[in-house]
């Protein structure tokens, strides 16, 4: 079962990547109407959220730059930054990187139990396979999400 999450885990970040890379980049930044944020904070916030699941996941530290957080965590907007976002091209190195990271995951290590359960709202996940999963639906909802805001801008 591991194996497959690490698959379609894999699949869903190449799919992330190859509509990204189409994006011109012109569009990263116009907000469309019915919408709470751009392409790019979309990204940033997938890219800052499975970072910060890392050391559950990867046994590993960060490896963005600490400005995602305030440029993407939840709750954050594009109206309210102060300083210049990463670049669409930053945005592809993180996406890759994170690849790399989850072609490197070994089955085993997903099932192991996590010494604290993570909670997150009314979600507990006892497992990196677990918080890895649910990684995969929140992209899944973001990449929903830039799909519209194409639609919605190519009209």
């Amino acid at each position: 079962m591991s194996e497959m999450i690490i698959n379609t885990a894999k699949t869903g970040r190449q799919l992330v990547l190859e509509q990204v890379k189409a994006i011109p980049e012109e569009l990263f930044d116009i907000q469309a109407a019915g919408f709470n944020n751009t392409i790019r904070w979309n990204l940033g916030h997938m890219i800052y959220w499975m970072d910060k699941y890392s050391p559950l996941i990867f046994g590993s530290p960060s490896a963005i730059p600490d400005s995602y957080e305030a440029l993407f965590n939840t709750g954050t907007k594009p109206l309210d930054w102060t300083f210049d976002p990463p670049s669409k091209e930053e945005l592809i190195e993180m996406l890759t990187a994170q690849l790399s990271r989850i072609s490197d995951l070994v089955p085993e290590m997903l099932g192991e139990k996590l010494s604290n359960p993570f909670s997150l709202g009314p979600f507990q996940f006892s497992t990196p396979g677990e918080l890895l999963n649910f990684t995969l639906i929140h992209e899944a909802f973001h990449l929903g999400t830039i799909s519209s805001q194409l639609k919605v801008l190519s009209r």
